[in-house]
């Protein structure tokens, strides 16, 4: 581990939202205005999208009920900062242990996520309770356009060039060798980081490998493995609507989803309820979080330009040759073989499916995401 670079500043960041800003979005809440309800009913209710009355007492409790100022405290409580790299400001958070033995990680976000995913786990990781148990210095970086650090004016913030950011804010922060975990765009950053920096990277986790199919065709497959790739194909092909609006169109999104509470809410919703496992659901206040942070910072439209700024998704035939673990967490929307992971991450060290979990399992599951850290990263050297 290297000193901080005192040339290159992380600026302490806090938050203390003006109470006028939080009383006009409850105005905004109080004065929506309704479409009429979704024509499906039943088990079939969430299939044109958020049920209108799901809907409605999620905002009346969002306007009555919600708590900004208990996020905020959290939020403020575990090392926010903000540095610029390369021309933009990148918001984070940064705790330490208080362990002598702990490594550095940096843990990267997805979309519709946020800083509020690592939030969740970062008390586990820092000072575990097992004094056996590995721990970790934990950095969390919000992706370029989403949280509190600056919205990019040009195009170019790519993964890859993000890779390349963490990189410069882990060396700023004093961590020369450090290990890395993420998933959906965080698991590519992940993966970029772990492919062109492994002279920084000594090991890797992701729960989203994302891999092509072998050339010579799927192989060898369970018959779990042969399901993950059906349901899979069904995601690329029924799913992924609001992926392809977002690679293509953001700025006609960015209007509703900057200027609508009501539309950035059920923009969210809808994947949280799509993406997660029924048997461990996100609880209302930390998908109100997730909005939350979309909506104080503005970045509605910026975050969904990520996807404009890479389409389509490159890099899953580049090869990872540091040590890798990956944890498939059984309701996520997009699973892929042992067999295929294998032929991207060439020293995978585990391979490990979860009892529960979909897509966002450090809000589902935490204390099983961090422990699937723990048990792959905390060997790895």
């Amino acid at each position: 581990m290297t000193s901080p670079d005192p040339i290159s500043p992380i600026r302490s960041f806090r938050l203390d939202v003006p109470e006028s800003e939080l009383e006009h979005l409850r105005d905004r809440l109080r004065r929506t205005r309704w479409p009429e309800p979704e024509t499906t009913t039943g088990k079939d209710i969430w299939d044109q999208g958020p049920p209108l009355e799901t809907v409605r007492e999620l905002v009346e409790y969002w306007a009555t009920g919600y708590d900004w100022r208990r996020l905020e405290s959290e939020l403020n409580s575990h090392g926010q900062a903000m540095t610029e790299i390369d021309g933009l400001d990148i918001h984070l958070l940064h705790v330490r242990s208080p362990r002598p033995d702990a490594r550095p990680l940096v843990i990267t976000h997805g979309w519709p996520s946020s800083v509020v995913e690592p939030l969740e786990i970062i008390d586990a990781l820092v000072d575990p309770a097992d004094p056996d148990a590995p721990a970790f210095h934990v950095v969390a970086p919000s992706l370029p356009g989403f949280g509190f650090g600056a919205r990019p004016s040009g195009t170019g913030w790519t993964v890859e060039r993000t890779a390349d950011a963490w990189v410069e804010l882990m060396r700023r922060l004093g961590y020369d060798r450090f290990l890395a975990a993420g998933g959906d765009w965080g698991g590519r950053v992940t993966a970029r980081l772990a492919h062109a920096h492994p002279d920084h990277v000594i090991g890797m986790h992701t729960f989203t490998p994302y891999v092509s199919e072998p050339a010579g065709g799927p192989g060898p497959l369970t018959e779990l493995e042969s399901q993950w790739v059906a349901d899979t194909r069904w995601f690329h092909t029924y799913g992924g609507g609001y992926s392809l609006q977002q690679s293509t169109r953001p700025q006609t999104l960015a209007y509703a989803l900057v200027d609508s509470p009501l539309a950035l809410l059920t923009w969210i919703l809808d994947k949280f309820h799509l993406w997660t496992d029924r048997r461990s659901p996100v609880s209302r206040d930390r998908i109100l979080d997730t909005v939350m942070l979309y909506w104080l910072s503005g970045t509605g439209g910026s975050a969904v330009r990520f996807y404009w700024e890479n389409f389509p998704p490159r890099g899953n035939d580049e090869r990872v040759g540091v040590p890798a673990s990956v944890t498939v967490f059984p309701a996520d929307i997009e699973k892929f073989p042992r067999f295929w992971v294998e032929q991207r991450f060439r020293d995978l060290r585990s391979f490990s499916v979860a009892e529960r979990g979909g897509h966002f399992p450090m809000l589902e599951v935490p204390a099983g995401y961090a422990g699937a850290l723990r048990r792959s990263l905390g060997s790895m050297t």
